[in-house]
């Protein structure tokens, strides 16, 4: 004789609400924490998302420790908007120095632009005028003593940023009259004589240029760093304070838990037998999850354990009620998935059908599915001995 088949709908919700108002208020209060835990999940998402970013830029660290340690510094790094304000009162500083290295600078252009011979480079050249057909096919980029003084004067932020770009284009205007006219020329010459002249007051500048950019570099690394030390004290403060509203969500979920609990009907010792019995029915992974279940009101079972001894007897209602909820919907999506089950689950192994074939032998090799669903069958069947109180 077939064993009987355990019908799904015997183990569906019951309960003795009679205020829908209650109810929906429940709902509502639900559908409240539901909205607050997609904000926080958006903001878990930005954190990890920085840590990501930041973890391919420093020695790996766990992101507990990040926390602790932006913790501690917290009280004595500024904050991002601190750190920005100083960005900008150092940068204010820095063209200010640029500025004066650039007053120096035109100090040595004066000198290079007052000599005699200076006079063919201080305005473009005239290429119609001088009837220079060729021109502009040898020369890329023309330049002249006129053009860098304008853009040494300009107010408009068109002008030149630092010491470098301004001898870049003195440069310029020597080589490119040394490129156009022949070697033996005056104006080759003349070019040739001021450029020498040029670099050799350059080189008395030039120390104080790369001390000045070595002093932008260190203190752009600075900023760089600081602000980083800020953006990480920032997302670990908002990393804990997320991590308190989440536990402040979690034990509003449990009162919310308990006071359902409170309203619902004690399980009875049939609906504990059949709840025992399909916990037998459950997959090894939906199996593994019940037992979570179970664990977390009770720290003393072991659900990872070889060997397990589920007395359901035992159990809290909330416990049970949980349980239930989750065999119901568990085994529903397997007889949605087994063919030939339907809402029902059969203890038939009908060895003609092949598919029950692998099934069955699926959970026989599973050692640890198989001793559970033992040790769960047993205590089940001693607890429908004993005499109902």
């Amino acid at each position: 004789m077939d064993p009987p088949i355990f019908d799904i709908g015997n183990i569906g919700v019951v309960s003795n609400y009679s205020n829908v108002e209650e109810v929906d208020g429940f709902r509502h209060r639900v559908d409240e924490i539901f909205l607050k835990v997609d904000k926080l999940e958006q903001r878990v998402t930005e954190i990890e998302q920085f840590y990501q970013t930041t973890s391919k830029k420093q020695p790996k660290a766990s992101k507990s420790s990040m926390i602790v340690k932006d913790k501690d510094k917290e009280k004595h790094i500024p904050s991002i908007k601190k750190q920005q304000q100083d960005a900008s009162r150092r940068e204010a500083v820095a063209v200010k120095r640029m500025q004066e290295l650039m007053r120096q600078f035109g100090t040595i252009l004066r000198q290079i632009t007052q000599h005699k011979w200076a006079y063919p480079f201080m305005q473009p050249v005239d290429v119609e005028g001088l009837g220079l057909h060729d021109y502009y096919e040898v020369i890329d980029k023309p330049m002249d003593f006129s053009t860098i003084k304008n853009q040494m004067e300009a107010k408009d932020g068109t002008g030149y940023k630092d010491v470098r770009q301004i001898c870049s284009d003195v440069r310029l205007v020597f080589k490119n009259a040394m490129k156009y006219n022949d070697d033996r020329s005056n104006v080759h010459i003349m070019a040739k004589t001021l450029l020498a002249k040029f670099e050799e007051k350059w080189l008395q500048l030039l120390p104080k240029v790369t001390e000045e950019e070595e002093r932008r570099k260190a203190e752009e690394a600075e900023a760089q760093l600081n602000m980083q030390l800020a953006q990480e004290a920032a997302h670990a403060k908002m990393a804990r304070d997320i991590s308190n509203e989440l536990y402040e969500v979690d034990m509003h979920l449990e009162e919310l838990r308990e006071m359902v609990v409170q309203k619902c009907r004690k399980m009875s010792i049939d609906e504990k037998r059949k709840l025992g019995v399909a916990l037998t029915w459950l997959s090894p992974e939906d199996l593994s999850k019940a037992l979570e279940i179970v664990a977390q009101n009770n720290p003393g079972f072991q659900a990872a354990a070889e060997e397990v001894d589920l007395d359901i007897d035992a159990q809290s209602e909330s416990t049970l009620w949980r349980l239930k909820f989750f065999v119901k919907e568990a085994l529903e999506v397997q007889g949605k998935t087994s063919a030939g089950l339907g809402g029902n689950v059969n203890n038939n192994n009908n060895t003609n059908n092949p598919s029950n074939n692998n099934k069955n032998n699926n959970n026989i090799n599973n050692k640890r599915n198989r001793e559970i669903c033992d040790a769960i069958a047993k205590t089940v069947k001693k607890k429908s001995r004993k005499p109902t109180s």
